[in-house]
């Protein structure tokens, strides 16, 4: 549950549920599938969880890039670079996702505790901070960035996670996608590219980021020291330990096998599925 402490000294939950599922080419479409089913879950059981995903080289659309006046050659620019893409069911530009890039979403509960937006946004950077001490870690608009918004992360200057909401009544999620390996100047060049060749030479109405590669960071080149996945992953639960959270690793694995969980994923999978239509 939500507790009353201040941010400042510790996380607003004492328990944390943990899902971790890296996903193939053939299930991309789960992550978000599973983003929207775990909302409900913590909606329902006010409980906190922690979902740690990654996936194959991919470009993660938002709503907005729709509407490229030539989105189709875009995307052909896409996957002639070796990725896939798809489109997620929130606003927003497009993100990549590939072997380097950690995807953290944090679920909390809301009926008791309604956390203003910004609020929730300072506790994933809070986490982060917590798990890469050693950095200095800003929050403000990298302009440059590709999905450049209020609370992108970076070290003087240069981005290395970028962090968005969804919220229901009963819940909200807050999800970052942390660079922490990798070719970051080729994930900046790719979507540099995608974003010149659908806007086909038209005027850029939508606002779409004019990217400059340099602009981001793996955490990694920021740490100056080797850094994997797992590593990050184990840093970030070991900050949440460090700050008396006691982690649940069981509950969740079980749970997302029952029936009405499956229910209800199902039904989210094929809205996810829909949405593709749209491309």
């Amino acid at each position: 549950m939500l507790g009353v402490s201040s941010l400042n000294n510790r996380f607003p939950f004492s328990t944390v549920q943990l899902l971790d599922t890296p996903l193939s080419r053939q299930d991309q479409l789960a992550s978000f599938g599973l983003t929207n089913s775990l909302l409900t879950v913590t909606g329902t059981t006010q409980q906190a969880l922690l979902h740690f995903w990654t996936l194959p080289p991919t470009l993660i659309l938002g709503l907005k890039d729709k509407h490229l006046p030539d989105l189709s050659a875009a995307l052909q620019s896409i996957t002639k670079n070796g990725y896939d893409y798809f489109l997620r069911n929130s606003g927003g530009l497009c993100v990549v996702s590939d072997g380097g890039i950690l995807n953290v979403s944090l679920f909390l509960p809301q009926a008791q505790t309604r956390l203003p937006i910004d609020a929730a946004y300072e506790i994933m950077k809070s986490l982060i901070s917590r798990a890469f001490p050693q950095l200095t870690i800003a929050s403000y608009e990298i302009t440059h960035s590709y999905c450049p918004g209020d609370f992108d992360l970076s070290v003087d200057g240069r981005k290395f996670a970028g962090i968005s909401q969804r919220r229901t009544p009963g819940g909200l999620v807050v999800m970052a996608y942390i660079s922490v390996t990798g070719d970051q100047q080729f994930r900046g060049a790719l979507v540099r590219d995608f974003y010149q060749i659908g806007l086909a030479g038209q005027p850029n109405q939508w606002d779409f980021p004019v990217v400059w590669p340099e602009s981001m960071a793996n955490l990694d080149t920021l740490l100056a020291q080797p850094l994997t996945i797992a590593t990050a992953k184990k840093a970030i639960l070991k900050a949440l330990v460090a700050n008396d959270v006691t982690l649940d690793s069981k509950t969740l694995p079980v749970m997302i096998k029952t029936e009405s969980f499956n229910h209800q994923y199902q039904n989210e999978l094929q809205r996810m599925v829909k949405r593709q239509r749209a491309l």
